[in-house]
């Protein structure tokens, strides 16, 4: 396969590049990238938009109690943000030798330095030098974008592209974290608390019924969400916000939950989501809020609670999720077409809590 592009691609990207923090994106156009060795050169056909996407946006993550953790460290400005990503392979390197112009396929983005110990391993989302796209470098907020490898790409089957970009991080998200609720000695959770119906809590909802055998129960502030997780055929539903909301928890499941995922990751809803479990339930929380998390630590040994983290997800998991994609067992989420010039919009529009499903910009029609 040669190196080369088709004719008819442009000489410029168009991109909507983060410019200064806290800054509306700025429209730009730079020279087009020419793929080499293992490299791939994907034409963007739709990109999702995360609330991880606000925190690189805000340069940090709020740690609770006035800390921040700085996320300007180690990034060069002007960036492209966008991790979740699909399109068309255009152009490719010389040693990429799997897939061919005119493919479709979807982007790992969580890609390591691919050396090191925990990436051979599989883990590069963990990798202690990574360089995922849209966060390090360049990624989906524009009309191409160039990707490392082609490892990283996977196909998504006959699921619409503005579906299948969602699978790089809220699908392949929900999936990790779902994995993480299932015990060696009672499989999976027999009732499974779902916190914040956003876009990756929603695709939490389809990956569960193809995943579980799980009763869910959807806990979320806005009663909108709620609503739209009625009509996607969940009936159990509480508002948090409500003061006897662990009691309706506790009502509903008979005394708690045995696993519950915070996809919010507040200091509300992780006390909240503790509050929910039965005796020897598990927290997991996902979502990067932020805040603190004042637990009283006897509740641990006398309940037998375990909390644990889960950030995105490996690579070994992001082709066990594609499999799971293409084989027509996943339901699709609700989702927000919009243009790539409305990309500031939305970010804006997340920020607000106005999204339900996801969100997915794209530089061609919608």
């Amino acid at each position: 396969m040669s190196s080369l592009e088709p004719v008819d691609e442009p000489d410029l990207v168009l991109s909507y590049q983060l410019t200064g923090y806290a800054q509306p994106l700025h429209r730009a156009e730079t020279l087009h990238p020419r793929p080499e060795c293992h490299e791939v050169l994907l034409r963007v056909d739709a990109s999702g938009v995360c609330h991880s996407d606000l925190h690189l946006y805000d340069g940090y993550f709020d740690l609770g109690d006035g800390h921040r953790l700085d996320l300007t460290k180690g990034r060069e400005l002007p960036l492209t943000l966008g991790h979740e990503i699909a399109g068309t392979v255009v152009a490719t390197g010389t040693d990429a030798t799997d897939v061919a112009v005119g493919d479709r396929r979807v982007v790992y983005p969580w890609i390591g330095c691919g050396d090191c110990e925990t990436c051979t391993l599989g883990d590069e989302h963990v990798c202690a030098t990574p360089r995922p796209l849209g966060v390090i470098l360049a990624g989906g907020f524009a009309d191409h974008v160039l990707v490392p490898h082609s490892r990283y790409l996977f196909d998504y089957g006959s699921v619409d592209v503005a579906l299948a970009c969602t699978y790089a991080c809220s699908g392949l998200t929900a999936y990790s974290a779902l994995a993480k609720t299932k015990s060696r000695e009672h499989g999976d959770p027999q009732q499974l608390l779902i916190i914040g119906a956003g876009g990756v809590g929603f695709a939490a909802l389809s990956l569960a019924e193809a995943l579980l055998g799980s009763s869910l129960l959807v806990a979320d502030v806005d009663d909108a969400r709620l609503a739209a997780v009625r009509a996607y055929g969940v009936d159990e539903t509480v508002n948090p916000a409500a003061p006897d909301a662990v009691k309706q928890v506790r009502r509903l499941t008979g005394g708690g939950v045995a696993a519950a995922i915070d996809f919010v990751g507040s200091a509300a809803s992780s006390a909240f989501g503790v509050g929910a479990l039965a005796p020897g339930g598990t927290l997991v929380v996902v979502g990067l809020f932020g805040g603190g998390l004042k637990l009283s630590l006897p509740l641990l040994p006398l309940k037998q609670l375990t909390i644990r983290g889960s950030y995105t997800g490996s690579l070994p998991e992001m082709a066990a999720l594609m499999t799971l994609v293409r084989s027509g067992h996943v339901r699709a989420i609700p989702i927000d077409r919009r243009p790539l010039s409305a990309v500031q919009a939305a970010l804006d529009d997340l920020r607000a809590g106005c999204a339900i499903g996801r969100i997915v910009v794209s530089p061609h029609s919608v």
